[in-house]
């Protein structure tokens, strides 16, 4: 390829390369040549060089060198030379570049040029790539030509000072004075452009915004006249009358009307008329009508026009195009909160979009159906996320699964609706739900008393069915371990009575500790449910006390250190036993959070006895009265706990590398003295701690004195921490319980 072909010929050669390295050679050997004549003081073939050089820009090929190239040829006297130096300025110029600053003089000079079409390069080129210094420049040339008589040159000035207005805002003040005028424009492409500048205006100045307010009459005429005209053939788009120029006008309207009484009544029959009269089969319809949309939402709009626009989402949810049911099911996704029962009329075709086959749409569906689930329809809209549920992709189960959780938490019509709708999701998604889903079906299962041996049946029918699906194999053993009596009665009239024996309860637990499908933590829900059952069965108690002296050589450590301390209170704690594994107390429903902590592997002690506490590591706790953040320890006191009057605050007064003194701090804000004050804390295993005693146990009524409590807690491993404060005490009679977890305790406060 000899250095003066022509730029056809390049294009030919270079696409009929047949390797990537064929091509690459090929344009190293041009633009090598293109250089030798770049450095050439006279040169006629400079367009045509520059030319060429622009193609190997578009390839993808570094054309840097070419660069003040543009700046001469932008410079030149010759048309033919600026226009293409010009198209190489807007392709190789950024404003990042020093190079753009040395166009600004020739730009300034072009604006002032004869020709219009001279004019036209210099406006196209500052538009494109002007810097906010070349801006603040050219701005009063710019200002000047808002006000030519040329048409095409008043358009193209319009766009430019459209690109200054978002470089620098404040030279906004320049053209709005101007910018009035301009709406009065018959040219459409003057008037376009006056509607994108204005709308630039009102975006970036309140002040300006106000001051536009006024010409709403102006607009609402201008769109009456767009959707009342006759065809127009110049303008027209599949039948709609100039769809861009509607969309850039009520993308205006939107903003002047937003948060203004008199702007939005001035437009609110216009905008049922373009609702009423607009065309949606065609795609440009489509257009005017979602821009409508919008402009009624954000409006303060009249109601019957909400249920309008609402309405006219409702018909693009059956459009067969893809892309106009997502936008309509976005938008209806924003608007469902205020208008929550004219979107309702339309939950039948939302929820069949459910099935559409696009990825987008079906996300999108599954976002507003959850959205639109209500007291009212709560039993029919989870029949359809259920059977979503079992058929959707893998990446949406989550997604589901949780949001049926919070709609069957927040609407559940029966506490054994809710425990069934909970279980059906574990049983068809369980690998899928998060990880608090275990601890708030426990608390759940906990507070319906009455339900305990439906549930414990279902579970096990389940567990029997099914153990891949961990988080209700937690649930399952949890419950099989706590109500394993309840089991093997069966007296529930509200489920097929099943006819065990202790050998079939244990063999399923049994199941789960020996199945390689079992998560680590399922092993351990399975190991601390066979322990309880040593309580609640009389025949097997032998078989129990060699299950767990098994895992007592287990190679989880975590599993081996349970079996070690179960097997420990058969030996040495056996007159213990039943109270320690007693059933868990109905957790109070009016504990504040809805996640439960779980304090894997913890061991609690008393303010005065030093032994395990009755639950082990599997059973729930109750939830924190207040999230506390021990990094903030280090601040002298912080209150951690505070009702019906008493206050419990915590400081820390020293600490080590690898200890810390704690101090909790009670007092009493009531009339009426509180005694029987008592404290105790759980920490992890890896944690010690000491408890020392008490100054007392009266509070004395009006916050007169004070409880305090020394805590020393020695962490060796520099572990987080865990720890858990339950707070007992008697008020007039009455006995008081409550629980504090405080967790999250970083490495960094050790240290």
């Amino acid at each position: 390829m000899s250095p003066s072909v022509r730029l056809q010929e390049m294009i030919r050669v270079i696409r009929s390369a047949r390797t990537q390295g064929e091509e690459r050679g090929l344009i190293q050997k041009e633009c090598a040549a293109i250089r030798a004549q770049f450095r050439q003081s006279d040169n006629g073939a400079r367009t045509h060089n520059l030319a060429k050089l622009l193609y190997v820009h578009m390839l993808g090929y570094p054309a840097h060198f070419g660069q003040m190239e543009c700046v001469r040829l932008i410079a030149s006297p010759r048309y033919s030379e600026k226009r293409i130096g010009y198209l190489g300025a807007m392709m190789l110029l950024d404003e990042k570049q020093d190079a753009s600053l040395l166009i600004t003089n020739s730009i300034k000079n072009d604006l002032s040029h004869s020709s219009q079409h001279v004019q036209s390069l210099a406006l196209c080129t500052l538009a494109c790539m002007g810097s906010a210094e070349m801006c603040r420049d050219l701005a009063p040339e710019i200002e000047r030509l808002l006000g030519a008589s040329d048409s095409y040159i008043k358009k193209k000035a319009i766009l430019c000072a459209v690109h200054i207005v978002r470089k620098i805002p404040e030279l906004g003040e320049l053209y709005t004075p101007l910018a009035c005028s301009l709406l009065s424009e018959k040219n459409h492409g003057v008037l376009h452009s006056a509607v994108v500048l204005i709308t630039e205006l009102c975006e970036r100045n309140p002040d300006t915004l106000r001051q536009f307010r006024k010409t709403v009459p102006e607009l609402v005429h201008i769109m009456k006249g767009l959707i009342m005209s006759g065809y127009s053939p110049e303008h027209n788009v599949a039948g709609i009358s100039d769809p861009f120029l509607q969309v850039r006008i009520l993308r205006l309207l939107r903003i002047l009307g937003r948060c203004n009484d008199a702007a939005s009544d001035a437009m609110n029959d216009l905008l049922a008329q373009v609702a009423t009269n607009t065309d949606s089969s065609k795609t440009a319809g489509s257009a005017v009508l979602y821009e409508t949309v919008l402009t009624v939402m954000d409006i303060r709009s009249e109601s019957g026009l909400r249920v309008l626009a609402v309405n006219i989402l409702g018909r693009f949810l059956l459009n067969n195009d893809r892309n106009i049911r997502y936008i309509s099911m976005t938008s209806l996704q924003k608007i469902v909160q205020t208008d929550h029962t004219a979107v309702q009329r339309h939950r039948g075709t939302i929820v069949d979009c459910l099935k559409d086959q696009d990825a987008s749409v079906k996300r999108r569906a599954l976002e507003l159906s959850l959205a639109l689930v209500s007291a009212t329809n709560i039993r029919t809209m989870m029949k359809e996320l259920l059977v979503f549920l079992s058929t959707c992709p893998p990446e949406l189960r989550a997604h589901t699964a949780s949001g049926i959780f919070i709609a069957a938490e927040r609407y559940a019509p029966s506490q054994r609706w809710h425990i069934d709708t909970i279980l059906h999701v574990l049983i068809t998604a369980g690998g899928d739900v998060r990880d608090e889903t275990v601890p708030n079906l426990i608390k759940l299962i906990t507070t319906a008393s009455e339900l305990h041996c439906y549930t414990v049946l279902k579970l096990y029918r389940a567990l029997i069915t099914d153990i891949s699906q961990q988080s209700l194999v937690q649930v399952a053993c949890w419950c099989i371990g706590e109500y394993g009596d309840l089991l093997l009665k069966g007296e529930c009239d509200d489920i097929e009575p099943m006819q065990l024996t202790e050998d079939d309860v244990l063999d399923a637990l049994e199941t789960v500790l020996q199945s390689h499908m079992s998560s680590p933590a399922s092993r351990a829900f399975a190991l601390t449910a066979t322990m309880k059952l040593s309580t609640r069965i009389t025949n097997n108690v032998d078989r129990i006390r060699s299950i767990v002296s098994i895992y007592g050589s287990c190679i989880d450590v975590e599993l081996q250190q349970r079996a070690v301390e179960y097997n420990a209170l058969f030996k040495k704690y056996d007159h213990m036993r039943a109270a320690v594994l007693e059933r868990m107390p109905v957790i109070d429903k009016s504990s504040p959070g809805d996640t439960l902590g779980d304090l894997t592997g913890e061991v609690t002690k008393d303010s005065s006895l030093s032994k395990p506490v009755p639950g082990g590591s599997t059973l729930p706790l109750e939830p924190a009265s207040q999230a506390f953040d021990l990094l903030d320890l280090l601040v002298p006191s912080v209150t951690v706990y505070e009702k019906g009057g008493v206050s419990l605050k915590l400081q820390c007064d020293s600490q080590t590398e690898t200890a810390v003194t704690l101090t909790f701090t009670a007092c009493n804000s009531t009339q009426n003295d509180i005694t029987k004050f008592t404290l105790q804390a759980a920490v992890p295993k890896s944690i010690q701690l000491q408890m020392k005693a008490p100054s007392g146990s009266v509070l004395p009524a009006g916050g007169h004195s004070a409880i305090t409590q020394t805590v020393v807690l020695s962490n060796p491993s520099k572990t987080n921490l865990k720890m858990r404060v339950r707070l007992s005490y008697s008020n007039q009679g009455m006995v008081c319980q409550d629980t504090v977890q405080i967790d999250s305790f970083p490495s960094p406060a050790w240290t």
